[in-house]
């Protein structure tokens, strides 16, 4: 087990950053959430008329730029007549107390790799560039060996800039000398988008004249889809005649460029384990209609292509011809007017339909500054010490960002600022730091997983527009050994507004697309496409280069958020009870005052009942002035931070090791016999809680459906007269005074109660349930 950790460790912090450019910042509005980061930027572009000593025309020439002590050089460049490298490096100006620049032209097919000239810059005259100008332009510049003689030339561009130049993504940084060629792609910052995600829905009709595949029975007929790695299956049809229907909606879910086809197979279900493929089509999803709402498309018929058994029991399948005869009636189309969720519906970051006629104009900016770490945990071993190469990545929408790798670093400094735009301020940003295990290159570049150091969400809808919150928040992850602190992130964030009306008329719009409430999705369909929809968006972004990997994809989207936990369903009962704390605060308030523990309220209360009676129109007025008075009152403790993981709220610091390693099992189970049993055993006892909960609050709907079945006909008959009497009185007697005489009623003074329950709880009480009907 981890040391506990004190809640002023798990706290959110406030902090002062000089944020901005300084004097650039009029002309980089951009970058003002970050810290400005002043570079020595060097673009080597190429060389000609250099001298070879050993008489090779094919000598290794390289570009070596070196700063203090810190030294990039380019790639070896074998052929005199083409000695173009254009790499660019950069080095850092605050840390260098250098004043020269030194660029060498060296030779590896030489002694010591023989530097072949070289060129001084003094670093107080390199010309400053300010971002969005132009690129500067290299020049020539002579190369002096040794002893002065010019021995050839070299052409570069030199200059200081900052983060925000452009030449900054692709830039050779100081701090990866010690990382492999294979390794350099995975350094650099990128900026992906997820995969545009459809759902495909198949409407199974029927089919037409079906040959049986054996006829000395009736076929067992289903219709069986699929699209990739997703596989349904319709409702099994034994009609008796050659035509079978369904009518069935099948959903899936697809990505563009759609790559893959619609499968289609109508089977018959000869014995377990034994289906005979009797017809099969193939549907491109390129020549598939996209409906944008609910509106009927065509439906269409398809020729099936013949396939008979050859032998059952060696499950050999036999293609023949084109059986013009059979054909299969479908409706299929790709459903734009849907949201395709990809993640978790409790902090989703993104809503809109996949159609992106259906999109409304976005209603602000969302702008981040990702300014460092502090304190980090050593995540791998390096030369027999620590370290620890982080990098962040953040999503938001369709967009995913990734910053580059600090390298051997445990308080990196990234100063990277991206923007989004905002559709819909309920949503959540995710940003997660990790560790980067891909440096290396080569084949164990592929099996090493980058390990996770820690992730927090942000909600835009407790953002105040155009303030800039800059906070230092906790990294905390929660394993099998327990909590953890591994460091803390630094970021700093505003969320604009474009138009305030449009902000809260959103408010007032549906959460969803219309087609989510015109013709909606269960949510077993929902589940099971949002997990067909992580799989695409994380092999689709692996693709990319440098790829962005599927560990770090799943841990961004939760992967396993909906697996069984003893600690999470602990934290959802807790929830519920807190939700009802103000109900519950509410009830013990009214005991108290039916009690008459305070006297002078009693009478109150006894007086604005009777005033509420007598004039009920001031009922609902001064019910939502109470609620306006409430809110006014509780603005002095508004938060004044963005939401955080809270370690209390989520039982982390105190959930039991058994329980955790629970639920960081691997599904399957990976445990001993004996610890599954035990498990198990705990699992049923609280099930056994449970199912006695749900089965008292059975028994009180029963008990309210008993008063008119007549299953007790005396009872029934004692309720059936007191109904009749109540309507006669109630109708005789104002209403108000009724009201006015059961208040009191309620209010009376505890000398006029009795301490065993009312008749009419006695009543209900014995009222008949069903339990002693069940087995």
């Amino acid at each position: 087990m981890h040391k506990a950790l004190s809640p002023e460790e798990c706290s959110l912090k406030e902090t002062s950053r000089h944020l901005g450019f300084g004097g650039r910042e009029r002309l980089t509005p951009k970058y003002d959430l970050v810290e400005q980061m002043l570079f020595i930027y060097v673009r080597a572009v190429r060389a000609k008329d250099l001298p070879c000593n050993d008489g090779n025309e094919n000598c290794n020439y390289y570009v070596e730029a070196k700063v203090g002590n810190f030294r990039r050089i380019t790639r070896h460049l074998n052929d005199k007549a083409s000695l173009e490298w254009n790499q660019v490096f950069t080095f850092p100006k605050d840390l260098n107390h250098a004043s020269i620049l030194e660029v060498a032209v060296k030779n590896k097919d030489c002694i010591k790799d023989e530097t072949a000239g070289v060129v001084l810059f003094d670093l107080n005259e390199i010309p400053d560039r300010v971002p969005h100008d132009s690129p500067l332009a290299p020049q020539w510049y002579k190369l002096e060996d040794r002893h002065g003689n010019n021995v050839g030339e070299v052409m570069l561009a030199v200059w200081i800039g900052t983060q925000a130049d452009e030449a900054f993504p692709e830039a050779w940084h100081f701090d990866i000398a010690s990382i492999s060629d294979g390794g350099l792609v995975n350094l650099r910052s990128k900026v992906y988008v997820s995969p545009k995600l459809w759902y495909v829905r198949v409407n199974v009709i029927e089919v037409l004249d079906l040959q049986p595949s054996d006829n000395t029975r009736f076929p067992e007929v289903f219709v069986k889809v699929v699209l990739g790695n997703q596989a349904l299956r319709t409702k099994i049809s034994q009609n008796r005649a050659m035509n079978h229907m369904w009518n069935e909606d099948l959903m899936f879910v697809a990505a563009e460029p759609f790559e893959d086809q619609v499968v289609i197979t109508v089977e018959d279900k000869v014995g377990p384990n034994n289906d005979v493929l009797m017809g099969k089509v193939a549907i491109s999803l390129q020549n598939v209609e996209k409906r944008l709402d609910c509106k009927t498309m065509k439906s269409k018929w398809y020729d099936l292509e013949k396939i008979e058994a050859s032998d059952h029991s060696q499950k050999k399948k036999k293609k023949k011809e084109l059986n013009l005869s059979t054909r299969i009636h479908l409706r299929i189309c790709l459903d734009g007017g849907y949201h395709v969720l990809d993640e978790s519906t409790n902090y989703s970051s993104d809503l809109r339909p996949t159609a992106k006629q259906l999109w409304e104009p976005s209603i602000g900016v969302l702008e981040l500054g990702i300014l460092g770490a502090q304190g980090l945990t050593p995540m791998m071993t390096k030369d027999g010490e620590g370290t620890t190469n982080a990098y962040c990545v953040a999503k938001y929408g369709q967009k995913w960002i990734r910053t580059r790798t600090v390298v051997d670093s445990f308080t990196p400094k990234w100063n990277e600022q991206y923007t989004w735009e905002v559709f819909e301020p309920c949503t959540v940003i995710t940003i997660g730091v990790f560790n980067n295990c891909q440096l290396q290159g080569g084949e164990k570049m592929a099996i090493t997983s980058d390990s996770v150091i820690g992730k927090i969400r942000i909600r835009l809808s407790a953002l105040e527009s155009d303030k800039v919150y800059i906070h230092s928040y906790p990294l905390i992850v929660l394993n099998r050994s327990g909590l953890k602190k591994m460091g803390e992130l630094q970021l700093a964030l505003r969320f604009t507004c474009l138009s305030l009306l449009s902000m809260l008329n959103i408010y007032l719009q549906p959460l969803l697309p219309k087609m989510h409430y015109l013709h909606p999705l269960s949510v077993a369909q929902l589940n099971m496409l949002r997990h067909h929809s992580m799989q695409i968006v994380s092999m689709r972004l692996g693709r990319a280069e440098p790829p962005l990997r599927r560990e770090v994809v799943e841990y961004m989207l939760d992967v396993g958020s909906h697996m069984w936990s003893m600690r999470r369903s602990k934290v959802n009962f807790f929830r519920i009870i807190g939700s009802l704390k103000g109900l519950i605060a509410a009830v013990k308030w009214f005991n108290s005052i039916c009690n008459w523990k305070f006297p002078v309220l009693t009478v109150i209360i006894h007086i604005l009942v009777a005033i509420f009676v007598l004039f009920p129109e001031l009922i609902l007025p001064s019910f939502f002035l109470n609620l306006f008075f409430i809110g006014i009152w509780k603005y002095r403790w508004k938060p004044r931070h963005p939401p955080y993981m809270d370690t209390q709220l989520s039982l982390a610091d105190s959930v039991p090791c058994d329980e955790l390693g629970e639920e960081f099992d691997t599904f399957p189970t990976s445990e001993p016999s004996h610890i599954v049993k035990q498990r198990y055993d705990r699992l049923r006892s609280v099930a056994g809680r449970i199912q006695m909960v749900v089965g008292d609050l059975a028994v009180q709907g029963e008990r309210i459906q008993s008063l008119l079945s007549w299953r007790d006909p005396r009872a029934t008959a004692v309720f059936l007269i007191f109904c009749l009497i109540a309507a006669i009185v109630l109708y005789v007697i104002p209403m108000r005074l009724v009201a006015l005489l059961t208040a009191f009623y309620i209010l009376r003074h505890p000398r006029l109660r009795k301490d065993v329950p009312s008749v009419f709880f006695n009543f209900f009480r014995r009222l008949p349930a069903k339990p002693d009907c069940l087995l």
